[in-house]
């Protein structure tokens, strides 16, 4: 067996929702495999001192960038400018993500909306903007498409996050299934419940920490250390044969009745 399947040396990854979180935990272990590293985020300082921990712990090149993605038509304008500081993107994980929470008879449609554009829209714009680059080098590359448990079941108060989640699954199928001829793996992680600024509240909540906790076999919440793995399977040559799948990362959740 080949000593080297996992090692990302050499490759470029763009990481969306980079400066926190699951986006930071992947980000970060892409650097330890050998790649460097594009972050993304909406927040100036957060996503710098991200990128400046990442280059300071790992050795690796980072970058940092500034953009909401809820302004959807920039994504790709936002792509160019990475590929061409970079010198061109090999991997993509569209991670960030929003959501919003209430009886779903009382979401406002801006809400719905938002979440649609940050979750879905965002991460089709910038896969395309991803495919035709490697379209035009004929170098292949890895798309990973951080979903949900949402991308298999319901639960009440979250109809915008659980819509933008089952689309992503089918976005993830479909690009696979279209792309492959250009040599582009595309894939979905899907966690369970991990603890980030995200989940902050549902934690903090003890009759749903109890809830998730009863729903785990494992019995604990994850971390975002616990999906870097999988992503670093997805993105390496261990990975290359896998597309179109997603594979949850949740505890054992899905396999319990």
């Amino acid at each position: 067996m080949e000593s080297n399947l996992f090692d990302l040396s050499g490759k470029t990854a763009l990481v969306t929702g980079g400066s926190r979180g699951i986006g930071y935990a992947i980000a970060e272990a892409f650097a330890r495999q050998g790649a460097n590293v594009a972050l993304v985020a909406r927040t100036a300082r957060q996503v710098m001192e991200a990128a400046n921990s990442i280059e300071r712990r790992t050795g690796r090149r980072t970058w940092s960038f500034v953009f909401n993605l809820e302004n959807c038509d920039g994504a790709e304008v936002l792509f160019g400018k990475v590929a061409e500081e970079t010198g061109g993107i090999d991997i993509l994980v569209n991670c960030a993500g929003t959501t919003v929470r209430g009886p779903s008879e009382d979401i406002d449609l801006k809400d719905w909306q938002r979440v649609q554009d940050v979750n879905l829209k965002s991460a089709f714009a910038l896969s395309q903007a991803f495919c035709r680059g490697r379209k035009q080098s004929g170098a292949g590359g890895s798309i990973i498409n951080i979903g949900s448990l949402a991308c298999q079941g319901a639960r009440p108060t979250i109809a915008a996050y659980s819509a933008s989640k089952g689309g992503l699954l089918m976005l993830t199928k479909t690009l696979a299934v279209e792309w492959a001829k250009y040599g582009i793996t595309v894939n979905a992680i899907g966690p369970g419940y991990i603890e980030t600024e995200l989940t902050a509240p549902l934690l903090a909540d003890a009759d749903f920490n109890e809830w998730v906790l009863s729903k785990t076999p494992l019995k604990r919440w994850g971390r975002p250390g616990d999906l870097v793995g999988t992503a670093i399977l997805l993105a390496s040559k261990a990975g290359q044969f896998i597309t179109g799948q997603i594979v949850y990362v949740d505890g054992g959740w899905l396999a319990l009745l």
